[in-house]
């Protein structure tokens, strides 16, 4: 979601700003649902870990096909079903939509027939750019629908969840080897140790400096912003404690993959159910039919895609996709490909967000009152 903020955003000068209130992005109990319930569950995870007596181990197969089967492999996916069901989406930027794909698995193939590594280490990096933008897209979309406006409250907000995602990151790359990794052991490359000691006190400055900031807006102007507060307060405390605090895989896929997710998933279903009122298109109908539906035909794609994976690549769980397949030198072209809706997600979430390259979709604030318009 590298550009998500951009459907609400218009955070320019020329028109007075618009009050200040607490605002949610699609109603105050699905933002508490997909924000605050997302980290709630994880909490709940690391909590059951530790009782279970995993917390410093691998992730059981319990834990991974909850986390990283139905949310994170099928948040990947939902950018697809945004996009490729609606063939009015399609016929406007078919270049687009097309040349990603193609690109992606050529450019996948060039680096696998590198090295294993080589591959894996460049689509961690560009996971991480994406994991680290979505969180500031989120923030980005609370101060637009909130109506703020003042350039040193954005500057706070920015530095703020910046700092609460890139200082676990630098702290992970100056403390490798992990019992833990993105993909693959060794996936990243090592800096000094004093890169993280020098950016630790950068980081709780920065928090700090939100929290007072947030407090003061609320004790002394009665200015809130519940949502933002929690994406910022959340993003801060699992990212610290699934990567910093804690060093097990287990820790970091439970604190990880489901505050990424689950929000993301609920903007595509909420987009989906608004496109339906405004396309006669067939496929999007899964919107039209609740949740569950679309939740159900994500699962089944998800499902078939990490049966190809365990089969075909990593042979870890043949209890529940079946005996491993020897596929010799086709990993030069089935690896890559697995790979695509990754990439795909990753590159096409930079535009379909995006106001400048998405005209119709815009947002208005005028007192307390937004509106989306396609």
């Amino acid at each position: 979601m590298a550009a998500v903020e951009s459907v609400f955003t218009s955070e320019t000068g020329g028109r007075p700003a618009a009050p200040s209130r607490a605002a949610w992005l699609f109603s105050r109990p699905v933002d508490l649902c997909v924000f605050l319930g997302s980290a709630v569950v994880s909490l709940i995870a690391l909590w059951i870990g530790a009782r279970a007596g995993i917390l410093y181990s691998d992730t059981p197969d319990w834990a991974w096909i909850p986390a990283v089967l139905l949310v994170d492999v099928a948040h990947v996916w939902s950018t697809g079903f945004r996009v490729y069901l609606d063939d009015q989406e399609v016929r406007r930027r078919p270049l687009l939509y097309v040349m990603v794909p193609l690109i992606g698995l050529a450019l996948g193939i060039t680096l696998y027939s590198e090295g294993e590594l080589v591959f894996w280490r460049a689509l961690a990096y560009v996971a991480v750019f994406h994991f680290v933008r979505q969180q500031y897209g989120w923030v980005a979309l609370y101060r637009s629908k909130a109506g703020e406006r003042d350039k040193f409250g954005r500057w706070i907000d920015t530095v703020a969840i910046y700092a609460a995602t890139l200082y676990p990151l630098i702290y992970w790359h100056a403390h490798l080897p992990r019992r833990f990794w993105w993909f693959l052991a060794r996936d990243f490359t090592p800096i000094p140790a004093l890169i993280a000691e020098v950016a630790a006190p950068v980081y709780w400055l920065a928090l700090s400096a939100y929290a007072v900031r947030s407090l003061y807006r609320l004790l002394l102007k009665r200015e809130a912003n519940p949502g933002k507060d929690i994406v910022v307060g959340t993003t801060a405390l699992c990212w610290y404690l699934g990567i910093v605090h804690f060093n097990s895989d287990y820790a970091f896929t439970v604190t990880n993959v489901v505050i990424h997710g689950v929000p993301y998933m609920a903007l595509i279903y909420w987009y989906g159910r608004r496109r339906v009122a405004e396309t006669s298109t067939r496929a999007l109908r899964l919107f039209a039919r609740g949740p569950y539906l679309f939740l159900a035909s994500i699962w089944l794609v998800v499902y078939v895609e990490e049966l190809l994976w365990d089969r075909g690549v990593w042979h870890d769980r043949s209890w529940f996709f079946g005996s491993p397949w020897e596929v010799g030198g086709l990993k030069l072209l089935l690896v890559p490909l697995l790979a695509l809706p990754q990439i795909v997600h990753y590159v096409l979430d930079g535009f379909i967000w995006r106001r400048k390259r998405n005209p119709g979709l815009f947002y208005e604030a005028s007192g307390s009152q937004a509106v989306l318009r396609r």
